[in-house]
């Protein structure tokens, strides 16, 4: 799912429901091409380790812990709580895009 795309609820609940919220933590990221992310932490990789480990990473939205309902079908079917991701993400996306406009 790419945020330039113009992306859908339907893409952002694909990206959850293909995630299992029982089996580890995930982050939710945006890449500098403004493709979003959200893949699985090592229990022993700290945020920052994995910050640091990506080295196209724009921006690190949530860390969603493991089997707090927050990735998942059962998630992904919640589309208040997709919205409100989906919200987050571009303005997120938007900030940056404002923040480079202005420097350059």
């Amino acid at each position: 799912m790419n945020l330039n795309n113009h992306p859908t609820l339907d893409q952002l609940a694909e990206l959850f429901a293909s995630r299992k919220d029982s089996h580890d933590d995930h982050i939710l990221w945006i890449s500098e091409t403004g493709e979003v992310r959200l893949d699985r932490r090592a229990s022993h990789v700290d945020e920052q380790h994995f910050s640091r480990a990506q080295p196209n990473l724009l921006a690190c939205l949530v860390m969603y812990r493991r089997g707090q309902g927050y990735t998942g079908k059962k998630a992904a079917a919640d589309k208040d709580f997709m919205g409100r991701v989906m919200q987050s993400l571009k303005a997120e996306w938007a900030s940056h895009h404002h923040a480079l406009a202005k420097s350059a």
